[in-house]
């Protein structure tokens, strides 16, 4: 018999590992599929993702090509490569979608981030890509901004699988777990199911150390480098667990609802100095969800430690984080600013993104 591989055992502690990429050779040449056989359990990906698959490979010029010649638009172009890329990852995971009884087998795609301003507009295109891709497995991301909360709330009345993304700190989530719940309330009045609507919240988590490690000489807290991050997440895991174990989630578990789980993202270690692994290792939990990008997920494969972490160091997280306080870093302020940063990198990977597509399109009129 095979000993199981250190994503198995990441599932066996209840936690699902999720890959944060998405390109098409990785889709026809078997590597997806066997990521899947180690325990992969998800997929996702994000403008920037499609940016460096897209516009940074060479793989999609035959077919920008053949699109061009046939009259289609960049717009076109650019939502044929996405469905072709999502629709098939969606249908490699149907087994671990069908197997988990819909718990988990999902494909994120992410609503353009120059709608994350608009909750109509952001709901209009989530409707439009839940139906056009017509995969029970695909989840839709949209960005947890004011707009988007309201979005969020109206998707999950509607029983489409939303990932809530770019949360950083404690107000963002309970702001997303609220909304969740209010969606989940506003279906179970209008008398439909519960039990398929699935969703979690993405909490960026190594992009918080890497502003810390820049306020580290200006603030005195270089002991805090590689801890504040993951102090953090665990708060807003303990934040979780207090949410979806009261009376007003009992109710609508009582319909079948599922909670909404954390997801960890942004999950690469940026500073060579902390380990490679540190944002998996140290978040390990029930009902959680990590999703790395390849060289972290090799890392675990390779020297991770599978082991209960998320919840067992509450003390240690609060000292940190009353260290942050009395530092006078304000992880609120902070979080708000990298959740700004981060919307802007997403649009402008979406414009250079739509760009290339342009310019292989000229170069083939």
């Amino acid at each position: 018999m095979a000993s199981s591989t250190r994503l198995q055992e990441l599932i066996a502690l209840g936690q699902s590992p999720w890959l944060d990429y998405i390109r098409k050779d990785m889709l026809h040449n078997g590597e997806l599929q066997q990521q899947i056989a180690q325990g992969l359990c998800g997929v996702t990906s994000n403008p920037s993702i499609f940016e460096n698959a897209i516009a940074k490979s060479e793989l999609y010029k035959e077919d920008i090509q053949q699109l061009a010649q046939s009259g289609a638009t960049s717009i076109d172009i650019y939502d044929s490569l996405v469905k072709a890329d999502i629709s098939l990852a969606a249908d490699s995971l149907r087994p671990v979608y069908d197997a988990s009884k819909g718990a988990d087998g999902y494909v994120s795609l992410e609503v353009p981030p120059d709608l994350c301003d608009d909750h109509e507009r952001t709901v209009a295109e989530a409707k439009r890509l839940w139906q056009w891709i017509d995969k029970p497995n695909l989840m839709i991301k949209v960005p947890a901004t004011s707009q988007g909360l309201l979005a969020i709330e109206e998707l999950i009345g509607e029983g489409i699988p939303i990932n809530v993304t770019l949360l950083f700190t404690m107000n963002d989530y309970r702001q997303v777990a609220s909304a969740y719940l209010r969606g989940l309330e506003r279906r179970a009045a209008s008398g439909q199911e519960l039990h398929s609507v699935a969703s979690v919240a993405s909490i960026f988590v190594s992009r918080l150390d890497t502003a810390i490690e820049g306020l580290a000489a200006e603030k005195d807290v270089a002991d805090l480098i590689g801890k504040v991050a993951v102090a953090n997440s665990r708060a807003i895991y303990r934040e979780f667990s207090r949410m979806f174990s009261s009376h007003r989630f009992a109710k609508l578990q009582a319909l079948g609802a599922h909670v909404q789980r954390p997801l960890w993202a942004s999950t690469g270690t940026k500073n060579q100095a902390l380990s490679d692994v540190l944002y998996i290792n140290e978040l390990i939990g029930p009902n959680t969800v990590n999703t790395m990008p390849p060289a972290t997920l090799a890392a675990f494969l390779d020297h991770g430690v599978a082991k209960l972490e998320v919840d067992q160091h509450a003390s240690e997280d609060v000292g940190v984080l009353a260290q942050c306080e009395k530092a006078g870093i304000d992880i609120e302020s902070l979080g708000q600013e990298l959740k700004q940063k981060g919307l802007v990198q997403f649009k402008d990977s979406f414009t250079h993104l739509m760009a290339a597509i342009e310019e292989a399109m000229a170069k083939h009129s």
